[in-house]
């Protein structure tokens, strides 16, 4: 059935609230006056998250279930509040009628989020309390609007179970391959010679400090060396300058901040800078990709690191096992064939987590069309739940 006969403008059944951001002197930290929200920074899944910002002068009020919407870039993602708020300029409220149920309205605008467009099919940088108040909204009576609410609520609630196993799955899969690492190192520890990683190593250094003269953002023809930073995302990259300091293959650690013990293994020219140690291995004792793996069963790297900081010095005096050159062959070997399973593995699951939510997004369409239904559509949700999986080490 068409719900097209029942649609109105969000305006016709709601009160819509535009936001307002008071002068900047009237906020504070600690819980004066009240919770202030700017736009989406404090969004969760549905119910919004705990305040950071409070205001002493309130300008615009939100309350308790109304639902809040981000106005400006991104647009159109929702969350409901659990209290009265002021609102800044980067968020409106939307507050029911007794015409419309909440949670029902709720639904509405989490579908309608990916549909917030312009009149020329561009995605809207921006949306006002008018183009809010325009959305054409279907109005069935209110207990059919009830009935829609439960089969969504039991619709998600089995994708969300779903998502949570598999995302258990991930981490098990996870431990179960620092476990096996570990034990191989374990093992290796036992039957060969244990030295320093310094007596492994012909350098092991910290990055200095960031070209200044020599320095580009972007790629060119002249700076082609990339200068690689204290970071994890983007594997480090700071910038390029025109002269390396590092030229044979080599590990880094991350020794400051959050990614502190991020390891990779470079296979190129680079400089380093500030807060990254670099090791240069001895080639005749140790494999530079095994003095990778070697680094990285360290258990001060396997616990996201627990200390502020790492330092030359203690890296130096941290101890590996040394098997002979072809063993070590044999090792990586292994090691990176449990890498590429637990790849495949990640990879099939971010494939589902991702037909979850195009599954979401599907009921939903099906829902504010009319065409949902709980023997067709939702109980075989109960086999889209992806068991947890058990692993052994054996």
């Amino acid at each position: 059935m068409s719900w097209s006969r029942f649609n109105k403008r969000i305006a016709d059944v709601c009160e819509v609230i535009a936001g307002q951001s008071p002068e900047g002197k009237y906020y504070n930290k600690i819980g004066r006056g009240l919770p202030f929200y700017q736009g989406k920074k404090e969004f969760t899944e549905k119910v919004l998250g705990e305040p950071t910002t409070w205001t002493t002068k309130v300008t615009k009020e939100a309350i308790a279930n109304d639902i809040l919407m981000s106005v400006r870039a991104p647009v159109g993602p929702i969350n409901v509040a659990t209290q009265k708020i002021c609102i800044g300029r980067g968020l409106a409220a939307i507050r029911a009628s007794e015409e419309v149920n909440n949670d029902y309205l709720f639904y509405y605008l989490l579908k309608h989020e990916s549909e917030i467009v312009g009149n020329i099919g561009a995605v809207f940088n921006s949306i006002n309390k008018s183009q809010i108040g325009n959305i054409q909204i279907p109005i069935p009576p209110l207990e059919e609007q009830k009935q829609i609410v439960v089969i969504l609520d039991k619709a998600f609630a089995a994708i969300d179970q779903a998502k949570a196993n598999i995302e258990k799955n991930m981490e098990n899969a996870k431990e179960l391959f620092e476990s096996k690492k570990e034990e191989i190192f374990d093992k290796l520890s036992l039957e060969n010679e244990v030295k320093s990683i310094e007596d492994a190593c012909d350098k092991i250094f910290a990055g200095g400090d960031a070209p200044k003269d020599n320095f580009s953002k972007e790629k060119t023809k002249e700076f082609n060396i990339p200068i690689i930073a204290n970071a994890v995302k983007e594997n480090g990259l700071y910038g390029y300058t025109n002269e390396a300091r590092v030229t044979e293959p080599s590990i880094t650690v991350a020794a400051r901040g959050s990614g502190t013990g991020h390891t990779e293994y470079r296979d190129y020219p680079y400089v380093p800078i500030v807060r990254l140690i670099v090791l240069i291995p001895n080639t005749d004792v140790i494999n530079v990709e095994f003095l990778m793996h070697a680094i990285k069963t360290l258990t001060i790297l396997r616990s996201g690191s627990a200390i502020p900081q790492l330092t030359v010095p203690m890296i130096k005096s941290y101890s590996i096992p040394l098997p002979k050159l072809d063993k070590q062959l044999q090792i990586i070997e292994i090691l990176n064939d449990l890498e590429l399973q637990l790849s495949k593995y990640q990879c099939s699951l971010d494939e589902k987590l991702n037909n979850l939510e195009d599954l979401k997004k599907s009921i939903l369409q099906k829902a504010f069309a009319g065409e949902l239904t709980y023997n067709k559509d939702i109980i075989p949700l109960k086999q889209v739940a992806e068991p947890m999986a058990t692993y052994s080490k054996k």
